[in-house]
């Protein structure tokens, strides 16, 4: 079965309603799924969608590039059926106290719902890597080794260690940075400190190695877990574990593009597929925001986001209703409550008969505030999954919630500019300090 995957951080709720229209056509034939709430003998085919990237991206080669592939080169092929949708980069991470003891890392997910780079201790084999991070290179609070529980937005959870190591993201210089290994190692149970289920602690769980947060916040939890216990931080020793403040930024899992040269944010480039879908797609992760030569932003335009809700929320409105938006490739579709559309593929993903033309707007909760239509499509994801493809721009389904989560299909067509909180960016307009999305 195939299983959507809600990664934002925390979930803000709205008391907001939700109606849509349906507009014609489905995903090629568009044939009507017996699970729909409605039939129809014909669609007409809906209107294209136009995208500035186009069918590829062009990216030139430098140290501040990623290779980035959605069910591609960089992804586990064992997993494309169960994890459409699925973008995935590769990154090197090192013994900080050995330079040599090193292990480049594929199907890592990227998540731009999240901040700092989650690893699976089944995914690191280099020899003595696992044992070092784990030992020597371990974080610590008040003389105790710190350990990490984070619950998605679809409910699982992932729980471990926070160690400190060397990470390489694209080809630019090692930067030391706390990172989080999942479930190792496990003599304190998850389920005792983490509530979320269920509890992910190997690669074959989760359908991929580790996640590398590229989020609009330098931390996964910043100035909140420095002075409240939330119960996502705990100090563990003598057998039990402590929810615990983590008072030093220094010590929480950290997106490790803030310590290289390119720190004030990530673009995010890849192209259109077809409405039918697509085996792959590849693109590219650029480091910083006109940094350098290759990562002027051109043709977009920014939209800020609550700097207090530690989640980079912006508001989208929906047939005249506001809800929580939010911008998150490790989301696998645009997820949002349709109450006109209540029939979903085992409560994932929509199936509608006809193929769903809508619009939302955007808007920012900062600059001027900016706002912008944005239309998107929902096709029959029964049909979608017939196909032997694996890229989809037009799956969707439920949230739980008033929420509105522009997954991965938001971003295929797209470059997608993320700000970071504090770091300023200079844009045709002048400068902008982020937390911010443009595109």
């Amino acid at each position: 079965m195939r299983s959507s995957r809600l990664t934002a951080l925390t979930i803000f709720i709205l008391t907001l309603g939700l109606l849509a229209a349906c507009g014609g056509g489905g995903g090629g034939s568009s044939s009507s799924s017996s699970s729909s709430s409605s039939s129809s003998s014909s669609c007409s085919t809906p209107a294209a969608i136009t995208l500035p990237n186009g069918s590829s991206v062009a990216q030139a080669q430098a140290d501040n590039v990623m290779t980035l592939t959605v069910n591609g080169s960089t992804c586990n092929a064992a997993f494309n059926a169960e994890y459409p949708d699925k973008p995935c980069v590769s990154v090197t991470i090192c013994d900080p106290n050995n330079a040599s003891n090193c292990q480049t890392i594929n199907d890592i997910l990227l998540d731009t719902g999240d901040s700092g780079l989650r690893i699976f201790q089944g995914a690191i084999t280099q020899p003595g890597l696992l044992t070092a991070l784990t030992t020597t290179d371990q974080v610590e609070v008040g003389g105790a080794p710190l350990y990490d529980c984070i619950e998605y937005g679809d409910n699982s959870t992932v729980w471990g260690p926070v160690v400190h190591a060397n990470v390489v993201v694209a080809t630019e210089s090692a930067v030391t940075v706390p990172i989080h290994i999942i479930g190792s190692p496990y003599s304190f149970s998850a389920s005792t400190y983490c509530n979320g289920s269920p509890i992910l602690s190997t690669p074959t769980d989760a359908a991929y190695n580790g996640s590398l947060g590229l989020g609009v916040f330098a931390q996964d939890c910043g100035s909140t877990c420095q002075t409240q216990k939330i119960e996502q931080y705990f100090t563990c020793a003598a057998g039990s574990c402590t929810d615990t403040t983590v008072p030093l930024l220094t010590s929480q899992v950290t997106n490790p593009v803030t310590l290289t040269p390119d720190s004030n944010g990530v673009i995010i480039q890849l192209p259109s597929v077809p409405s039918t879908g697509a085996a792959s797609a590849s693109g590219y992760v650029v480091l910083g925001i006109r940094t350098q030569a290759n990562n002027a932003p051109s043709g977009v335009t920014v939209y800020g986001v609550n700097p207090d809700d530690h989640f980079g929320s912006l508001t989208t409105t929906f047939n005249g209703s506001a809800y929580v938006g939010f911008l998150d490739t490790g989301s696998n579709g645009i997820f949002v409550n349709y109450t006109g559309q209540p029939s979903t593929n085992s409560s994932d993903y929509y199936t509608p008969s006809c193929t769903l033309s809508l619009s939302a707007t955007n808007m920012g909760y900062t600059n001027a505030p900016n706002q912008g239509a944005v239309p998107f499509q929902i096709a029959d994801a029964d049909t979608l999954f017939e196909t032997s493809n694996n890229v989809f721009f037009n799956l969707g389904g439920p949230i739980p919630d008033n929420q509105f989560d522009w997954g991965l299909p938001f971003f295929l067509g797209r470059s997608v500019y993320i700000g970071i909180d504090g770091r300023s960016s200079t844009f045709s307009s002048g400068p902008v300090t982020g937390p911010f999305w443009a595109y």
